[in-house]
């Protein structure tokens, strides 16, 4: 079959996206993961009296947890299904990303397995995000020279 007629044929029975609709339902439930964000906040704050900087740490904590044990659980990708960028983007997304890498490659071991494969998808968000801080940082204190 010629390639050109393959994708033609590929084009034809790929299932159209409604862009509109994902992007409302990420909208939406993004908005709703911010919220369950500062209502874990509020909580730390208000029963564990700490400061809210504290409280944003262990509010982080709870939620990467919350994304690993549903992933665990086979929750996660359900509902990453339905709520595409409103749940993967944050950091349970993140989270779960490393959960299912880890989960996958348990069998081959604690080394060879897990501790070898866990960061195949986030070892480059890891990294780029190292990077960009560096540079921005030092874009920053060129600009700056440190007197912020």
């Amino acid at each position: 079959m010629e390639k050109n007629k393959y994708q033609d044929l590929v084009k034809k029975h790929t299932p159209k996206e409604n862009r509109l609709y994902n992007g409302i339902i990420a909208f939406i439930t993004g908005g709703i993961m911010g919220v369950i964000g500062q209502f874990l906040i509020e909580v730390y704050v208000s029963y564990l009296n700490i400061s809210t900087k504290e409280a944003g740490t262990f509010m982080i904590i709870t939620l990467i947890f919350i994304g690993c044990l549903l992933t665990c659980f086979g929750f996660f990708d359900k509902w990453v299904n339905f709520a595409k960028a409103g749940l993967f983007v944050p950091i349970t997304g993140f989270a779960h990303a490393m959960q299912s890498a880890a989960l996958d490659y348990k069998k081959e071991g604690l080394v060879t397995g897990i501790g070898a494969c866990m960061l195949k998808l986030t070892g480059s968000v890891i990294i780029f995000g190292v990077v960009s801080a560096y540079i921005f940082g030092m874009i920053r204190l060129l600009i700056f020279g440190g007197n912020i």
